[in-house]
């Protein structure tokens, strides 16, 4: 008996393939079906829905470069800008006034805010959402009753102050003409007594680039930069796995030199946290392991999650060391005023050990080959040892002064220097007029007839003290304001995170914090001497 052969509906196609063919179209059918109801509910971003368009349209904007304050980050984000003021803008997300000034808020804050500020460190701009319930009392200290409000004030005020809305004399002000970006920048500008405008560009109009020249006082604005080629820096040398058999002791001896004299005190905590974690991230033994072993161990990946100078460092600013066009000065600036600033921090018993490390560290760590070996070449050129501050300040000044004759040469042959920041012999008449004996003024270094004395005198000054200046000035401003509360009443009141202790609980509280500061300083030191055979001498207090 034959089978008959099974029913086709059409050629080479049997029922089972059918069957097969229409279930799984029912099974998509289903799911688009169920996507495209899925759309039809509130709150619902899925593929159909007006807030998945909207979210496109968003991501298609440019990102916000207004910083975003809460009561979380409130007080740190104040206290970390290197801006000389801060606007605050009081607002509610469902505002439907505030949602249409935001562009006009957005065209200024182009100007002051991110990494291509066109005019970096003089203003912070930040908003503040007042609907969220966390920032209520925030917005109630500063008397937000209406939305948008905006404030305007030095960071260190706005964080240790409150504003009471009446119109008296005080450093936090109300923006009472605020409507447009224009009117706005207006006001700033009468605030500041600036001319800034909307259509200005980067390295264009910048008052500011030629006074680092004339004031002696800019030079506070380089802190920022020092922080920001330090981390650079180390960036650099975990990229390019630079740390090695050969180069693990001169690295840890730089970093031993940066826990005790960095300028930044970001940097150094950051520095000396990665000092006592580095035999666990690089072990000692690294010459007895082969290549490949090296590149698996699980701790040179650990390393690069180490903030060598913190979360909060402001990148691409390049304030002081901000140049008139593109790709001159930056990070190379920034690497100098820190080796100054190292220099003029060191005791004279350290200052051959600082000497050496800093040598080492160029030769082998700075990547610019003709820079590294012309340095090295510097250093290998001292034949007796520095042995007083004085002797390692004035020589790395002097080194400074010879790359600048250098590179003056070449920049002006091939015309790649910065036309506003020349290579000239530091400091300038103007700087330190006294430096030079009998006025003198010349355009070779070495002719320069220079009074060393008064040259050491002003290096200590200017990298010393007045480097770090704007670090003092923040937090004297808050510890003075902080301090009068008691004095004062409830509506003066420090706002934000602020906590009112007993006077016995305060005295208790610091008896323990220094006793644990004593211990903490005890087990570190321990750690440090028995982990290193490299003894750090002149390791400090971090």
């Amino acid at each position: 008996m034959h089978l008959l052969p099974p029913v086709t509906l059409y050629p080479s196609i049997s029922i089972s393939s059918m069957f097969k063919f229409f279930t799984t179209l029912f099974v998509l059918w289903s799911f688009d079906s169920s996507s495209l109801l899925s759309s039809a509910l509130p709150n619902s971003p899925t593929l159909g829905s007006r807030s998945i368009l909207r979210a496109i349209k968003r991501g298609a904007d440019r990102p916000s470069l207004v910083v975003d304050l809460n009561s979380t980050n409130f007080d740190a984000v104040l206290k970390e800008t290197p801006a000389a003021y801060a606007i605050i803008e009081f607002f509610a997300h469902w505002c439907p006034a505030c949602r249409n000034y935001k562009p006009q808020y957005e065209k200024v804050a182009r100007l002051f805010n991110g990494a291509n500020a066109i005019h970096p460190g003089i203003i912070l701009m930040t908003r503040l959402d007042c609907a969220h319930k966390a920032n209520t009392k925030l917005c109630t200290a500063f008397s937000v009753h209406y939305f948008p409000v905006l404030l305007w004030g030095p960071p260190a005020k706005l964080i240790a102050g409150r504003y009471n809305g009446k119109k008296v004399k005080s450093e936090i002000k109300l923006v009472e003409d605020w409507e447009s970006s224009k009117l706005l920048l207006n006001w700033i500008n009468t605030q500041l007594k600036s001319s800034y405008e909307l259509e200005d560009e980067k390295f264009e109009h910048d008052e500011l680039l030629q006074s680092n020249v004339s004031d002696s006082g800019q030079v506070a604005r380089a802190i920022y930069d020092v922080e920001e080629s330090t981390t650079i820096a180390f960036d650099i040398i975990l990229e390019h796995k630079m740390i090695k058999s050969d180069t693990r002791a001169i690295f840890i001896k730089f970093l031993q030199l940066m826990v005790a004299h960095h300028p930044s005190r970001r940097c150094r905590k950051g520095s000396a946290n990665i000092l006592v974690n580095f035999d666990d991230l690089y072990p000692s033994n690294i010459s007895s392991i082969n290549n490949h072993e090296v590149d698996n161990i699980i701790g040179l990946d650990a390393l690069s999650t180490f903030q060598i100078c913190g979360k909060q460092v402001p990148r691409g600013y390049w304030m002081f060391c901000r140049g008139s066009k593109k790709d001159t000065r930056g990070f190379s600036c920034g690497l100098w005023v820190l080796l100054h600033s190292l220099s003029v921090r060191v005791d004279d018993e350290e200052s051959q050990i600082a000497f050496k490390a800093t040598c080492d560290f160029i030769h082998k760590f700075f990547i610019c080959e003709e820079c590294s070996q012309h340095f090295y070449k510097m250093c290998s050129s001292v034949s007796t040892p520095l042995n007083t501050t004085r002797e390692f300040v004035l020589w790395l000044w002097t080194v400074h002064n010879k790359v600048n004759e250098r590179l003056m040469k070449t920049e002006s042959l091939l015309g790649t220097g910065d036309p506003k920041f020349p290579k000239i012999p530091f400091p300038p008449n103007q700087l330190c007029p006294s430096c030079y004996s009998n006025n003198q003024t010349k355009e070779n270094n070495s002719s320069i007839n220079w009074d060393h004395n008064e040259v050491f005198k002003f290096l200590l000054d200017y990298y010393g003290n007045m480097l770090v200046s704007s670090y003092k000035d923040k937090d004297t401003d808050i510890i003075s304001h902080v301090s009068i509360t008691s004095q004062v009443d409830s509506d003066d009141l420090v706002s934000g995170t602020a906590i009112v202790v007993p006077v016995g609980a305060a005295m208790a509280i610091a008896v323990a914090s220094c006793l644990f500061g004593a211990l903490a300083y005890v087990w570190r030191s321990r750690q440090k001497n028995r982990k290193y055979f490299h003894k750090p001498e002149f390791l400090k207090n971090v």
